[in-house]
């Protein structure tokens, strides 16, 4: 079937200026800040700290590093992922072309555009745009590798999947979403030899990066196990954060799967290939965090393209048992009521491009400490993970002295640096009447650098950051000290 290409550019379009709108927050969060200076240091020193920490997004950084070379900027740390939700708008849009009608393409692409939690990773420097990109395509070329069930149809679709699941490990689970729609397809015994081929293999290049993610799961011990509640807010990010547009979302669905369209033989139906991708995923994470708590919604962004793929599925539907299918007409208003649900959820779009959307404001906390502290004080990040308000934004913070770093980040192979010990960190702060501190502002955070100074420094003052607590400290039998 020959796609039409405004099914295809029209919702492309729609997502450019979409991610466009407020690209530039002027500010990175925690996440963005590691993307940023990780992907700065050259490929030796990216690749020695991906044995040791943040392995699961080496690959994205590797593909970061010529990009913020060209341009360290915040605009180029998100663009390639306002380019990869683009890709990815266009493959939704491509899919319901190829598997119903031109129109339900276009919906789809429209609805996928306008959904918010797209929005919000289009415009964040992580690898998660770039991975629902990656599944998207693989979906794809599974449905042409089902129809055509030649070698190198399934060479391609492997290796896309592998690529995908390198850049986050947990897209693997989309082979699983694959083998359902295989099976609920009733694939031909060489279309189900051909994707255990290609899944062998994207599983076997997968499978070391696994085990070493596993080995540094530390770095995620703050999940907590999920409840059925995060399954419920799962499908509020899918289908809409707006109560109406998930109950509407909700009935045209119902209606795509009451009412399945025909395809014709060899081909996946719409709701063989997107019901698995909405569904699977999800479930089979959820499922593992009972065990071992992963879930997290930004890790399942992937498998959101199949809620719209049902809904414009349903749409169709009920639009073909009213009126004439080919009516042009008909395709505009679909398009009309898409955007009358983007107007509805604005405030939610407006406050995606707002810093507060994030969970810290980086550039916010170096102003605030850069404001309070003089050149030439000594300052304590304590854990060394707050140092990264120094790494991503240095200028406010230049004149003070970090105390207690011992060797930096890029050196070290690790994300903050590695400190000195307690007996050298009070040798460094010497005959100093005062310290600031930046602290983590979190319960069960340790604060091993603020126990080394109470033995000899006392708090003088205390302030609440988003995120961070702001201290100083001055010397017991320091006279007038600020």
């Amino acid at each position: 079937m020959r796609i039409p290409r405004r099914v295809v550019l029209a919702p492309m379009a729609v997502m450019l200026c979409l991610g466009l709108w407020g690209l530039e927050r002027g500010t990175m969060w925690r996440d963005e800040s590691a993307t940023y200076q990780m992907a700065q240091r050259t490929l030796r020193q990216i690749l020695r700290a991906m044995g040791g920490v943040d392995a699961v997004h080496g690959l994205y950084y590797l593909l970061m590093h010529p990009v913020l070379a060209a341009s360290p900027s915040e605009v180029a740390l998100r663009l390639p992922s306002l380019l990869a939700s683009m890709a990815a708008t266009g493959l939704v849009a491509a899919l319901g072309c190829r598997l119903a009608r031109p129109r339900a393409g276009l919906w789809a692409g429209l609805l996928y555009a306008a959904t918010p939690m797209v929005g919000h990773y289009a415009q964040e420097g992580r690898s998660y745009a770039l991975v629902a990109a990656g599944a998207a395509w693989a979906t794809w070329l599974l449905v042409g590798a089902v129809e055509r069930c030649s070698a190198a149809s399934w060479v391609a679709y492997g290796t896309v999947v592998t690529v995908t699941a390198l850049l986050h490990v947990f897209a693997v689970l989309l082979l699983a979403a694959h083998a359902l729609t295989l099976l609920a397809s009733r694939a031909p015994r060489r279309a189900w030899r051909g994707w255990g081929l290609a899944a062998t293999g994207a599983v076997a290049a997968v499978a070391p990066l696994a085990r070493l993610a596993r080995r540094q799961s530390a770095q995620i011990a703050w999940i907590p196990e999920p409840g059925p509640g995060r399954l419920w807010a799962l499908a509020h990010h899918f289908a809409g954060p707006s109560g109406l547009v998930l109950a509407i979302n909700a009935l045209l669905i119902a209606v795509a799967l009451a009412r399945p369209r025909r395809t014709r033989p060899r081909r996946p139906s719409l709701t063989a290939v997107a019901l698995p991708l909405a569904l699977t995923p999800p479930l089979l994470l959820f499922a593992l965090s009972q065990y071992r708590p992963l879930f997290q919604e930004r890790y399942l962004l992937f498998a959101l393209a199949g809620v719209p793929l049902l809904a414009a599925a349903g749409a169709d539907r009920l639009v073909t048992a009213v009126t004439d299918h080919r009516h042009t007409a008909v395709a505009t208003a679909g398009a009309i009521a898409v955007g009358g649900a983007f107007l509805w959820q604005l405030p939610l779009h407006a406050w995606e491009r707002a810093p507060a959307s994030r969970q810290d404001d980086l550039a916010a906390l170096a102003q605030a400490v850069g404001r309070l502290t003089r050149p030439g004080e000594p300052v304590l990040y304590d854990p060394p993970k707050e140092r990264r308000i120094a790494i991503a934004y240095p200028r406010p913070l230049a004149g003070l002295r970090d105390v207690a770093l011992a060797v930096p980040g890029p050196a070290s192979g690790t994300l903050y640096g590695i400190d000195v010990g307690p007996s050298e960190l009070l040798r460094r702060l010497g005959t100093a009447r005062g310290a600031w501190v930046v602290a983590a502002d979190e319960p069960k955070s340790r604060r091993a650098k603020t126990a080394v100074l109470t033995g000899h420094f006392r708090l003088a003052y205390s302030l609440c950051l988003p995120g961070v607590r702001l201290e100083r400290y001055v010397r017991r039998n320091a006279v007038g000290a600020r």
